[in-house]
């Protein structure tokens, strides 16, 4: 039983880690590198990160700077950039590409509040199907029936820790989003 609810603990922390990196890639009007995380260059036959061929820096508070390690790949790095519909214009100077990332209008931020607001129900729902796994093992068990109440509540319990949790991150972020 012990194993069922560590296991159930286990996939909730997956859970909310992959929201928290979700959320990062929802942009907030500043200038933040991972947004660029999913993007990837083919670079000698391997689609490779751009973060493993370039250093990305942040000059000014609204502007990326992407100074490639190998100046060959600047084209590369510019249209892969483009194609992946980010909704950013990379500006190439040569020597590196440059990123200004554009104020958000308050109706861009009601949309990446809805956004955000789908990815936490997705992350819910997420922690509702691993609430049904380990409520099935614990039926499975060969235990009596106060033991398995006792340890269903313990799985309830669990998923009002981390709804909790989705319940916070979604207040923060609807806050960055919302602050000019």
């Amino acid at each position: 039983m012990d194993k069922i609810l560590q296991n159930a603990r286990e996939k909730m922390e997956l859970s909310i880690n992959s929201l928290e990196h979700k959320f990062t890639n929802v942009r907030a009007g500043r200038a933040n590198p991972n947004i660029l995380n999913d993007i990837t260059i083919n670079y000698y036959g391997t689609d490779t990160p751009i973060k493993q061929l370039a250093n990305i820096s942040i000059p000014e508070a609204r502007q990326l700077s992407i100074k490639p390690f190998d100046k060959n790949i600047l084209k590369d790095i510019e249209k892969a950039i483009f194609e992946a519909d980010i909704g950013l214009t990379p500006n190439n100077n040569g020597e590196s590409i440059f990123i200004v990332i554009p104020a958000l209008t308050e109706e861009r931020r009601r949309e990446l509040v809805k956004q955000v607001k789908q990815l936490a129900e997705e992350a819910k729902i997420a922690l509702r199907n691993i609430r049904q796994e380990a409520n099935k093992a614990i039926d499975n068990l060969d235990i009596s029936e106060d033991e398995i109440k006792r340890a269903n509540d313990k799985v309830q319990e669990l998923i009002n820790e981390f709804n909790k949790i989705v319940e916070d991150k979604l207040k923060d972020k609807e806050k960055e989003l919302m602050t000019i």
